[in-house]
């Protein structure tokens, strides 16, 4: 069970850092604690993940919050790219991909790098952030436009109609952290 594997090996992490003086905990999850519910999500949305890997993490998410020897801040990322992790790679060849009109979240390594400089020089602890760029391009035209701009061959979507999706906001992150990103629009991550 990955709930279960997930919490002891957080509890052993919280035992260590209990008697450590480790003042403060930046814990980096994922987005995926939020299910497809065909809106928007932000961080006050108190909604049960349907993936057990969004199950594992929003438990390990509140064993921290909820722990009193250290504040703990939860960076919530949206899917990385940048880099070596080039979308155009992730679908290609792929065939009869569902949810081709879904909405995507992605964010860039280098606005992830400056977030958490900036959580930490700020000291902003105690809260729940979601890392994702503003823009949100669909699935299908973002994958085959990355793949087409680097070689890569092109990924094919069915035409179920189906789509289940959500659309991370990241207001609070930006206002809190006075963040403005550097790739607001992962499409033109591929051509930079």
């Amino acid at each position: 069970d990955i709930v279960l594997y997930h919490k002891k090996q957080i509890e052993s992490l919280i035992n260590k850092l209990s008697n450590s003086g480790v003042k403060n905990v930046l814990f980096v999850s994922s987005t995926s604690v939020y299910p497809e519910v065909n809106r928007e999500v932000t961080e006050d949305n108190v909604i049960e993940p349907s993936k057990e890997s969004g199950k594992a993490l929003l438990a390990v998410e509140n064993m921290l919050l909820n722990f009193n020897g250290f504040k703990t801040t939860v960076l919530r990322l949206a899917g990385l790219i940048g880099y070596d992790r080039m979308p155009g790679r992730f679908l290609s060849g792929k065939r009869d991909i569902k949810n081709g009109n879904s909405p995507v979240n992605l964010i860039h390594r280098d606005d992830c790098i400056e977030i958490i400089y900036r959580i930490i020089d700020m000291e902003l602890w105690g809260e729940i952030l979601n890392g994702c760029a503003d823009k949100h391009p669909i699935r299908r035209d973002y994958y085959t436009e990355q793949a087409r701009i680097t070689g890569f061959e092109l990924p094919s979507f069915s035409d179920s109609g189906e789509t289940e999706f959500k659309i991370v906001s990241n207001m609070k992150l930006k206002k809190l952290l006075n963040y403005e990103f550097k790739y607001s629009d992962p499409s033109y991550i591929a051509e930079n």
